[in-house]
């Protein structure tokens, strides 16, 4: 009664916005200090947590499980292509969830109700016999999207905390769906080893589709909220800068010094990419796909250095055997003689091809509070946007 009474002196508007606000304070997501109950994620390199590693012995093809990867965070390797977290790991702490453990760590302990990540370095997103036909022999892994995906749908009734036939739908709905980023690798691995740019430019729609596909099948299983990155300019990747070096200066930006017809060949497959992605929402409404713009929100980070803190040598890599991008493709970061820098926070770059912890937490920043994903996540989470010391 005197709960009833106070109410009744409240103006409406007041009496609205409390009653509305424990609505949202006892709901599932809210009451358990998150949007989200896990995370669920597909991927190569950029979200790889430690997959790659089980499936090869680390020798010289998981370089990325040996020092001085995971230096910066974890002082420790973990599979991470970086000296520290990746853009996954931002989001997860900001969700207020656990670091998401790689699939294939399983053991009896092994516990994926939180999340589980199926990403693998070297991944693509089209299946290995397309590029075996291209002759393409030296993949790093013959794992695909769809290899990633199969993986899923085997533990996912695993995942529910009941044997309702709904669970795993209701498991889905409440999980945050990490795309990628993903096809990167596709062109990668044909470009640095030989095959021309048109070659490559034509298969561009097909791993496009290829992640639509993924993302519709997921919408089918349940899920309802998905981040689909886009890919990086790889035209300012140390390794890239090393094997296309050109002396003709038109083929780079005078502001940044990237490769320009790269960096065109990342922003053609993120239109295309963009263009899937609004027809995937025309036709599942009820899902937000959220498109992030890796490719921006590093990109800023190229033309404005000093800005975000960045004061080594922004296209150089932090850890590497010597070069003018200090990169040569034989000779991975973690074999002898290469070296790390001494302070990683000041590179853009970490080891040719990956970026290094500080960027990474800069371009998961903007996908946060935007406004390099569309919608920002932190309109449909708003709690991500406080979480974890996000915010710089």
């Amino acid at each position: 009664m005197a709960a009833s009474s106070s109410i009744q002196l409240l103006t409406p508007a007041l009496a609205i916005l409390i009653l509305s606000l424990l609505k949202l304070s006892t709901s599932p997501r809210a009451s358990a200090g998150s949007c989200y109950k896990s995370i669920i994620s597909f991927g190569d390199s950029l979200t790889d947590t430690g997959n790659l590693v089980q499936l090869f012995p680390p020798d010289n093809t998981t370089h990325c499980h040996r020092p001085p990867y995971g230096e910066t965070f974890f002082n420790h390797p973990t599979g991470r292509c970086s000296n520290g977290r990746l853009i996954i790991d931002f989001f997860a702490e900001s969700f207020g969830l656990p670091l998401v453990p790689p699939y294939l760590w399983r053991d009896d302990s092994a516990d994926f109700r939180q999340g589980v990540n199926f990403a693998v370095s070297g991944a693509t997103a089209l299946n290995n016999a397309f590029f075996l036909e291209m002759g393409l022999h030296d993949l790093a892994t013959n794992v695909s999207l769809g290899t990633q995906l199969r993986w899923f749908k085997d533990i996912l009734p695993s995942l529910c905390s009941s044997n309702s036939s709904d669970c795993s739908s209701e498991f889905l709905q409440s999980s945050f769906v990490l795309m990628g980023e993903i096809g990167g690798d596709d062109y990668n691995h044909a470009l640095l080893n030989g095959i021309k740019l048109d070659e490559v430019k034509s298969y561009v729609p097909a791993v496009v589709r290829e992640i639509a596909s993924a993302i519709e099948e997921m919408i089918k299983l349940g899920a309802v909220t998905l981040v689909v990155p886009g890919n990086l300019p790889i035209g300012c990747l140390a390794a890239y800068l090393t094997d296309f070096q050109s002396s003709n200066q038109h083929d780079y930006d005078t502001a940044t010094g990237c490769i320009n017809w790269l960096n065109d060949l990342a922003k053609y497959h993120n239109r295309l990419l963009q263009k899937e992605l609004n027809r995937i929402r025309t036709l599942h409404p009820h899902a937000t796909i959220i498109y992030a713009d890796y490719y921006n929100a590093a990109m800023r980070l190229y033309r404005s250095p000093i800005t975000y803190g960045f004061r080594g040598e922004t296209l150089r890599a932090c850890c590497g055997a010597g070069g003018p991008y200090n990169y040569i493709s034989s000779i991975h970061c973690g074999d002898l003689p290469t070296t790390p820098c001494d302070d990683p926070s000041l590179y853009v770059n970490w080891d040719g091809l990956h970026l290094t912890e500080a960027a990474y937490q800069l371009v998961a920043q903007g996908m946060l509070q935007g406004p390099y994903s569309n919608p920002p996540i932190n309109t449909i989470c708003p709690l991500a946007s406080t979480s974890s010391g996000l915010l710089l």
